[in-house]
């Protein structure tokens, strides 16, 4: 059983949806530290004036609060008037942004809550079913360092292969997995282009941007462009 764990992020580039492909449960990892300036609550699309960032507020935002302590704004009418604006004549204009509407409008206004109903919602209308929990509902200890927590949750459901992210080579090494029997894995995207309706190519957008020029097929074909490797 694959395992990736991740913080929460709105609406992440194709990557990020790579990893939750690979896996065989995310956990978003929501009882960890608030990360200012990052992309939990915000991202990049492109617009007729070129690339252009949304962000939702997160009132009382700070790096001294858990993830989980802390909610996006109720007030979304700017970022999807920007996102209607820049995506009006996308072949995927009709099914997507209803789909964006209804997540960013989501009851329950809690960071993780949002973005879980956003991966949900998006593995869905793909038609790939996913397993989703939060780790702020587990019980595991939390005051072990961070790689003793990823070996915990792996032996907890009983995953035999941990997946990271590129960035984890620099903090975690394979032997202290292994250790442990799990084996450990990074996943890296292979090169991947589509048509954005634009002219030069812009990687690293928002999965937004890749669901109004791509099919569902086409994006299921994207999404299998990684490799896994040690």
């Amino acid at each position: 059983m694959k395992l990736a764990v991740m913080q929460p992020y709105l609406f992440p580039y194709i990557g990020y949806f790579q990893l939750i492909y690979a896996s065989d449960l995310f956990l978003l990892y929501d009882d960890v530290a608030y990360i200012k300036q990052g992309y939990i609550n915000r991202n990049t699309i492109s617009s007729p004036n070129g690339v252009a960032r949304f962000t939702i507020p997160v009132p009382g935002a700070s790096s001294n609060k858990l993830i989980k302590e802390l909610s996006f704004s109720n007030d979304v009418t700017k970022v999807l008037r920007t996102i209607e604006q820049s995506y009006s004549k996308a072949s995927n204009f009709a099914d997507v942004f209803p789909l964006v509407e209804r997540i960013l409008q989501h009851e329950d206004r809690s960071i993780a809550s949002v973005c879980m109903k956003s991966y949900q919602e998006i593995f869905t209308y793909l038609g790939i079913q996913k397993r989703f929990r939060k780790t702020s509902e587990l019980d595991y200890d939390r005051t072990a360092s961070a790689k003793d927590r990823l070996i915990a949750l792996s032996h907890k459901f009983e995953a035999d292969c941990y997946i990271n992210a590129p960035g984890g080579r620099s903090l975690y090494i394979k032997d202290d997995f292994e250790k442990s029997g799990v084996s450990l894995k990074f996943i890296d995207t292979l090169p991947l282009h589509y048509q954005q309706g634009t002219g030069e190519y812009v990687p690293h957008l928002s999965i937004i941007d890749v669901l109004m020029h791509c099919s569902p097929k086409e994006v299921r074909g994207l999404l299998a462009r990684y490799e896994l490797s040690k």
